[in-house]
């Protein structure tokens, strides 16, 4: 590449870097006062590009028009943001942050079906920005106006942003929430409004970085996982709760990603590096890498993502007399469903469904309940899995069973590698990392077209033919079961106590010889082979597989269920599959806006069982059985 066009992707870079630190910036100011990891921050930023759209058409003839249209259109974000603040998020400060993640997750799902209500379902190209459609001479080249107009707002908002925190009382105010809340609401600061204000910014900041990308590029419905997956990376590179290193980190990862662009193809000992198709994974591996050598971030502290230790959970106890009955009643009416398909024909393919994502989401809980370790990326074990199988069955010609058996074990080979990085990390950078590995693995994925299929996925994954039909049922029902057998009983042996001794107190736990780290790398392993067989059954269960089964929307599945079932229960997981995908099968099937039905019911639930289905289950059950001891104390002579 020449000079100048080496040039023009530098200044690409910094244009990229300065929208993706108006969204960060919001995002990391939210989690600095609130601790809210706001996964609907991404919606936010969608909205402000379709709400500029939209009043842009109307006035934004001129100049002043179209910057008042932008204008208009963060603030008014900046009004939803507070009014979701005072509606919603209020209600749960005081919940565990995994319950908070799920309540803005909820968010998403309503915000993206509003928008196809309000928008509909086409992409919405803007106009571009009158008096700056031209372009510069650059060298021999022309570079376009507008991305100077787009270098130049990054650092003019890091620059109001600076004086507004360091040169106010407001600004004061909100430093002084991130170091101490307690301490703040002790003075006498009325913390309500304050965090209303901060999320009120921290939302309009995401409608501005969505508004100017207007002449850019076309708002779309799928902008929203698509932002904040970019925000968080942004954020936990800099470190959670800074403003400036959310603009380093923005750089950063903007020029890496530019530098990919310019270089090209090249040739290195004859081998082809396409280094343009390493844009999807650029961010990712930076993360990583800056995680593993500097896990709070290049401008953080350790204790900025920290917050109020939780006290321990109350220790798991083994399954009831009660409890096992209905265990065992309910794998009986799973056995004998296959049997009324004549009366509902369906019911065996949702229950299908529903049996394979218990077994995903109980991989998930081993690691989140008794090992304490929270992951955004465990679509990366699943997915390997899935692939495993079908390469396997269709690459390396083995017999179905036999690919059914080994595609565990290749995502627990994935798992292994992971885990040894991921264990160094705790809270929120153990799970961003977790993300960043799994991102790395679907951008893999996505572009292996010759390997993995690519967009395209593989299809003609079947089970062999004498496993078709109930067969292949009663084989997951089989698989599902003994899972879940051997996953309770690894919980109550002695590798079980040790995971949930170094969750609870690591320091007395290496202090009394366990090997707190290795203990967690082997739980990690263990949760991805588990993950890894779901995996391998879904993509035979559906014939066809692809990047999807990577993704991050399949990783907060698994999240979702999880938290809606509760973490502090064994059964938590297995509750929380079947009414995750029973809603997402009625939700699809009664309406067209499906995601904001299942959002509500999400939203519900959260509200209405802040410790999750078989939480809430197991404390009915402990008042029931404490009032009949007291009943029966009353009767005893």
């Amino acid at each position: 590449m020449d000079l100048t066009g080496f040039l023009a992707q530098l200044l690409n870079g910094l244009a990229e870097a300065s929208s993706l630190f108006l969204v960060a910036a919001g995002l990391s100011l939210i989690f600095g006062v609130t601790r809210i990891v706001n996964f609907a921050h991404g919606s936010l930023y969608m909205l402000g590009l379709y709400a500029a759209y939209s009043i842009v058409e109307r006035i934004g003839a001129t100049p002043l028009g179209f910057w008042a249209g932008i204008l208009l259109a963060a603030l008014a974000v900046g009004a939803l943001g507070a009014l979701l603040e005072i509606v919603l998020l209020r209600r749960i400060y005081r919940a565990p942050e995994l319950f908070q993640l799920l309540a803005t997750f909820a968010l998403v799902l309503i915000i993206n079906d509003a928008t196809l209500w309000l928008w509909g379902p086409e992409d919405l190209l803007g106009r571009r920005a009158p008096g700056l459609t031209g372009a510069v001479k650059l060298l021999d080249r022309l570079y376009p106006v507008y991305n100077l107009v787009l270098i130049a707002l990054g650092p003019l908002v890091l620059l109001l942003l600076w004086l507004l925190l360091t040169r106010t009382r407001w600004g004061t105010l909100v430093r002084a929430a991130t170091q101490d809340r307690e301490m703040l609401g002790a003075l006498g600061v009325n913390q309500a409004w304050l965090f209303t204000g901060v999320f009120a910014l921290g939302a309009m900041l995401a409608g501005l970085g969505g508004a100017v990308q207007l002449p850019r590029e076309a708002a779309s419905l799928g902008l929203d996982l698509r932002a904040i997956g970019e925000a968080f990376v942004i954020v936990v590179v800099g470190g959670m709760g800074s403003i400036p290193g959310a603009y380093a980190a923005a750089l950063l990862i903007a020029e890496t990603k530019a530098l990919c662009i310019g270089l090209g193809v090249v040739t290195v000992a004859g081998v082809e590096l396409a280094f343009p198709k390493m844009t999807l994974v650029a961010e990712f591996v930076v993360m990583a890498l800056v995680l593993v050598l500097r896990p709070w971030g290049l401008l953080g502290r350790p204790q900025a993502a920290a917050r109020n230790p939780a006290p321990p959970e109350p220790p798991l106890r083994p399954a009831t007399p009660a409890l096992k009955a209905l265990g065992l009643a309910v794998l009986l009416a799973l056995a004998v469903l296959p049997r009324l398909a004549p009366w509902f024909p369906y019911a065996p393919v949702l229950a299908l469904d529903v049996l394979i994502a218990a077994l995903y989401a109980l991989s998930l809980h081993f690691i989140m309940g008794p090992a304490g370790m929270h992951s955004f990326g465990h679509a990366a074990c699943f997915g390997l899995g899935a692939y495993g199988a079908a390469l396997l069955l269709k690459s390396a010609a083995l017999p179905m069973p036999l690919a059914l058996a080994l595609a565990p074990l290749a995502a627990g080979l994935g798992a292994l590698l992971f885990g040894w990085f991921c264990v160094r990390l705790s809270g929120v950078y153990l799970a961003m990392l977790t993300l960043a590995f799994a991102q790395i693995v679907w951008s893999v994925v996505f572009q292996w077209d010759g390997f993995t299929g690519g967009s395209n996925g593989i299809i003609g994954v079947w089970p062999a033919d004498y496993l078709s039909g109930d067969a292949y049922y009663y084989l997951t029902l089989a698989l599902v079961a003994a899972s879940t057998v051997l996953l309770r009983r690894i919980l109550f042996s002695p590798f079980g106590l040790a995971m949930r001794a170094g969750r609870d107190s690591p320091l007395r736990a290496e202090a009394a010889g366990i090997p707190v780290k290795r203990v967690q790398w082997a739980a990690f392993t263990a949760a991805g082979v588990f993950a890894g067989l779901a995996g391998a059954l879904a993509a035979f269960s559906k014939g066809s597989i692809g990047p999807d089964m990577i993704g991050m929307g399949k990783s907060v599945d698994a999240l979702v269920m999880v938290l809606l079932g509760g973490v502090q229960t064994l059964a938590g997981p297995l509750a929380g599959a079947a009414v995750y995908t029973v809603l997402q099968d009625m939700a699809i099937r009664a309406t067209d806006y499906w995601r904001a039905l299942l959002g509500l019911s999400i939203l519900l639930l959260v509200l209405a069982f802040p410790q999750g289905i078989a939480g809430y289950a197991l404390r009915l059950a402990q008042r029931a059985r404490a009032w009949r001891n007291g009943e029966a104390r009353r009767a005893a002579p």
